[in-house]
């Protein structure tokens, strides 16, 4: 069975079963593998951010999709689906900036990580547009509203 881990939950504003449940449910069918979900400080993100982006800043969420061979995975009993790193500062700004609840901006976060885990991406349009549509329905399905309309 695939697990979910949560590290520093503690830097979370919401329980850690809560952050379990929606990256639970952002998971598509077929998807197995373990998670791990680092919740981070902003130095910690803005290293990952330069070293794996060149960006040196901290950003909302990184996503790292494990990369292991399909003939070795099929032998493992447990396999990665990847990390998704979180960093509580930089989302508590966005939702206040945003004007969007503190809950449904991590939410959102958790939900677009797990999608980046499984294959999707933003880079081109009609990705991207794909990929929002998949998050607005999911995030409808745990009672958030659709994160793209600006009031």
């Amino acid at each position: 069975m695939s697990e979910i881990v949560v590290q520093q939950a503690e830097l979370a504003p919401v329980a850690e079963s809560q952050l379990l449940a929606w990256a639970e449910a952002a998971r598509l069918e077929g998807a197995a593998g373990d998670v791990t979900i680092r919740i981070v400080e902003n130095d910690e993100m803005q290293s990952l951010n330069r070293d794996y982006r060149d960006k040196d800043y901290p950003t909302n969420v990184l996503s790292f999709p494990a990369e292991i061979p399909a003939e070795l995975a099929a032998e493992l009993d447990d396999v990665e689906l990847g990390d998704i790193i979180i960093s509580a500062a930089v989302v508590a700004q966005e939702a206040s900036e945003q004007g969007k609840p503190l809950a449904a901006h991590w939410a959102h976060m958790l939900v677009h990580g797990m999608l980046h885990l499984q294959g999707y991406d933003h880079i081109e349009d009609a990705d991207a547009q794909e990929m929002e549509a998949l998050e607005v329905e999911i995030l409808g399905s745990l009672g958030f509203a659709n994160p793209y309309e600006i009031d």
